[in-house]
């Protein structure tokens, strides 16, 4: 095991006079919302962008999940002292900071990391912080968003990385924010960098900046300092032997940590890549490659089979669509010049929802493509263009590459001709897809409407001659009679009421609510169950203290009651109620009578004998991390 040197930590944060930034990153929460599929995209775009120049076989990527001894991770102890030092100056910050440390205490601790071959890794490390262009590593490990650009114009147009903001989607794939990456160059020279992303903060009376670095560091005259790797000698799951380069990742957080779902978002961004052979992935033990990928569309376990029921996951239709179709031209204008693109495209009336799978010239999808006002015709359709479209393509992706977007380009010119691109795809498309609808619901014949207006027109004629008298005219014709009496409508007096004044009816605020045939009926399921009209119902939270009143004074119907039982729905705006999504034991810690600090049973979901007092029954809740305070509920009342 590696030994750490006793008087230099092992992660290093560059000192600042003041704190200035108290707030985590913010591409932090935006890749965290993308949870399991944004990281595996990143990583694995990174690794098709550093395939071997000239070579012609598949970038083999390994994806392994495991178990790892806290102690075995190289630098922890210095990452948790700063945990234990950050103060959060709003409630996210301070939520972030307690889930950091509520994790830190684990013994062992999950990890995933992704290990690419057939790629040139990273390059110049042992010139560390160089700030030259050549030295990939300097840029990976030392610098937010920029990523290495290729010498080759071609090869730079080709690649999937272009805002260089995707490595910290590793970063919040942790617990604690916390990223290692280990290096073998082409002279089988090993090195181990990493990062964490924290607040910026203060430590043994300095302040610091957000960032830390797993990295070495050259004191220089002036107070400057140099930033250099680590040859790497630590625990085998930080080894990296061949070409390459390998992500590792501790502290993992549980979202992610699903094989399938790791399966499933290779598949769904890189169907063509792997269908192309130029990528293999291996997750733990399914080895996804061209020969296999079908295994996996085809499997319920990971897809849904039912062509009807494809209404959010489309790859399956994707695989098919580009493997059977053949493909044709779409010329797309941004009214500036033309783009040419190759459309496989399939029409089927089973199709749910109509999407079109935009790919990059490296087999990456972009985004299921929604066509104005045709998102739900019966289609499925991939889109790929040559150097020129991934070019124009590759400046209309968002962050994430996960949409193409206009809103990021600042030049209002650039940003007009990206509208009209988008404007003009979703066109260009919807004249083909009109073309397949006339195409496969072809007409009979021409319908001669006249005989149907004809008779229609008759037999008003004959109602309106039965209903009204009729007076024959010259030469037998008739004309309809009308009356001339106009029923004349009745004056009012003026301070005369027509209307008997109706008593006014008093509403109870418990509304009695039927009851679900279940079959035979226990005694407990004979009680009445009442929905509590909202203006009865008081609720306030306080931190992480909820309190709920009910008002019973003005109801009839509970009036000689001294207990009830109390269960709640969720409702959302549209006023729908799920009645089975909230549960009472999942959210809230204790549930107890403010007054006496009786702690009330929980059974069935249902808050057991809840006392009344004078009319009124109240509730002390004490809320768990995972409240969300901004459900609304709808409350029953059983007696």
């Amino acid at each position: 095991m590696f030994k750490q040197q006793p008087k230099e930590p092992l992660w290093k944060f560059s000192p600042i006079p003041n704190i200035e930034e108290s707030n985590f990153n913010k591409i932090l929460e935006r890749f965290y919302n993308m949870r399991v599929t944004g990281l595996t995209r990143e990583n694995t775009q990174n690794s098709m962008d550093g395939r071997l120049l000239g070579y012609e076989g598949p970038v083999r990527l390994k994806i392994e999940t495991g178990s790892i001894k806290k102690e075995d991770i190289p630098g922890i102890n210095d990452v948790i002292d700063r945990i234990k030092c950050l103060q959060g100056r709003n409630s996210y910050t301070k939520e972030t900071i307690q889930h950091m440390i509520n994790k830190i205490n684990q013994d062992e601790v999950r990890y995933i990391s992704f290990e690419d071959s057939n790629t040139r890794g990273l390059t110049g490390a042992k010139n560390g912080q160089s700030n030259s262009a050549r030295d990939t590593w300097g840029i990976y490990a030392y610098n937010k968003g920029v990523h290495f650009e290729e010498a080759d114009s071609q090869v730079e147009t080709s690649r999937g990385g272009s805002h260089g903001v995707g490595k910290i989607a590793s970063n919040a794939a942790s617990d604690l924010h916390l990223m290692y990456f280990a290096n073998c160059d082409e002279y089988g020279d090993k090195h181990l960098g990493g990062t964490v992303q924290l607040i910026e903060h203060v430590y043994d009376d300095q302040c610091y900046r957000s960032t830390g670095y797993f990295t070495d560091i050259e004191r220089l005259e002036d107070n400057k300092s140099k930033f250099y790797p680590y040859e790497n000698n630590f625990h085998p799951v930080f080894e990296k032997n061949t070409r390459g380069l390998k992500i590792i990742i501790p502290f993992l957080r549980e979202e992610y940590d699903n094989e399938t779902e790791i399966v499933k978002s290779i598949c769904d961004s890189f169907f063509v890549s792997i269908l192309e052979g130029k990528l293999e992935v291996l997750v733990n033990k399914e080895i996804i490659t061209r020969e296999t990928i079908l295994d996996y569309v085809k499997d319920p376990k990971y897809y849904e089979q039912d062509i009807t029921e494809a209404k959010k996951i489309f790859t399956p239709l994707y695989v098919e669509t580009y493997q059977n179709q053949k493909p044709r031209s779409l010329k797309v204008s941004d009214s500036v010049r033309d783009y040419n693109f190759n459309l496989y495209f399939h029409y089927d009336e089973q199709i749910p929802k109509g999407r079109v799978a935009i790919v990059r010239t490296i087999g990456m999808k972009i985004e299921d493509f929604k066509v104005a006002s045709n998102a739900n015709k019966p289609y499925n359709a991939v889109l790929i263009g040559g150097a020129d479209e991934d070019a124009y393509i590759k400046s209309l992706e968002n962050e994430s590459h996960t949409e193409l977007s206009w809103e990021h380009i600042k030049d209002p010119k650039l940003q007009k001709r990206a509208k009209r691109f988008i404007n003009n795809l979703s066109k260009e498309m919807a004249k083909i897809i009109e073309e397949a609808i006339k195409e496969n619901n072809p007409t009979d014949g021409v319908m001669n409407t006249e005989d149907i207006l004809y008779v229609v027109e008759t037999q008003f004629k004959n109602d309106l001659s039965d209903s009204l008298g009729t007076v024959m005219i010259n030469k037998g014709k008739s004309v309809v009679k009308a009356s001339t009496v106009v029923p004349k409508k009745a004056k009012k007096k003026r301070g005369e009421n027509t209307e008997k004044e109706k008593p006014e009816k008093k509403r109870d605020p418990l509304k009695r609510k039927k009851r679900e045939e279940k079959g035979t009926e226990s005694e407990e399921q004979k009680s009445t169950k009442y929905s509590a009209n909202p203006e009865m119902v008081e609720r306030l939270i306080l931190g992480k203290r909820e309190l709920v009143k009910f008002d019973f004074t003005k109801s009839e119907l509970i009036k000689d009651e001294t207990a009830c039982d109390i269960s709640l729905s969720i409702i959302d705006g549209m006023g729908v109620e799920y009645p089975d999504e909230f549960n009472l034991l999942g959210n809230y810690s204790s549930i107890a009578d403010p007054y006496s600090g009786t702690q009330y049973k929980v059974n069935n979901n249902v808050i057991k004998d809840v006392k009344i007092r004078q009319g009124v029954s109240e509730l002390q809740l004490e809320l768990n991390d995972n409240f969300n305070k901004s459900l609304k509920f709808v409350y029953y009342i059983e007696v």
